[in-house]
């Protein structure tokens, strides 16, 4: 039942036109803009090496937050999470299928723009398990933050706050600018965010080949343990 219904949401977040621009379609452009146009100053080295690991964080966050959020609120004011609540398979199966559903997606979202940095000239370094430990722990904190959001909030509500903290936090997330651009204290507080955790993470290994960051994990399994248990405490399928 879980994977015929993971089946099932992947087919339709696939065939969902503003959920794929917001997916694939933006990441890959940003990816490709601001690699090849010299428009901000990512420090030394080539743009691409900066700008990957910020634009695989940004998938992260649109898959799992922005992208979950959005649905799962409209699939709640239209009564079809109440629907699927009655079926047959569990509720807790339903939010496992919705989770597998997601990352089936960010898969097919690395390995698009994997293919695109490598197009590009990237070349990574690092150990790949700490990159997968990494975009779990982030999905996870992102998927907590969504479901939180889409249960509690109204659909608009939900549409509206979801597209503006993606555009909050591409800007200020360390994403596509570095956070040493901002004010000390600023960039401080910045750093605490899951969005840039991750792409401070990422880079830290892909770029510059760290070992496993633990403080960005540290921030990323926070912020997935408030975000699920705030989630699970709070959310109302009606």
């Amino acid at each position: 039942m879980i994977a015929a219904q993971a089946a099932f949401e992947t087919k339709m977040l696939l065939r969902n036109g503003e959920q794929l621009l917001l997916t694939v379609i933006i990441p890959s452009l940003l990816l490709v803009l601001f690699s090849t146009v010299d428009i901000i100053d990512t420090g030394t080295g080539r743009s691409v090496d900066f700008l990957a690991p910020g634009v695989l964080a940004l998938a992260v966050m649109s898959t799992a937050f922005t992208g979950q959020a959005i649905a799962t609120g409209f699939e709640r004011r239209y009564g079809v999470l109440k629907r699927l609540g009655a079926s047959p398979i569990p509720r807790w199966a339903l939010m496992a299928a919705k989770t597998l559903s997601v990352l089936v997606t960010e898969t097919l979202q690395v390995v698009l723009l994997t293919v695109i940095a490598f197009a590009l000239g990237w070349s990574p370094h690092g150990n790949p398990g700490y990159v997968l430990l990494l975009l779990v722990l982030g999905t996870a904190a992102f998927s907590g933050l969504g479901l939180l959001m889409a249960g509690t909030l109204k659909a608009e509500a939900t549409l509206a706050a979801a597209n503006l903290v993606f555009l909050l936090l591409l800007v200020g997330g360390g994403v596509i600018v570095p956070l040493d651009k901002f004010p000390e204290g600023v960039a401080s507080a910045l750093g605490l965010l899951p969005i840039s955790a991750l792409s401070d993470g990422l880079r830290d290994v892909l770029q510059h080949g760290a070992g496993m960051p633990w403080g960005n994990l540290g921030i990323l399994a926070l912020w997935a343990v408030l975000g699920l248990g705030a989630a699970a405490r709070t959310f109302r399928w009606e």
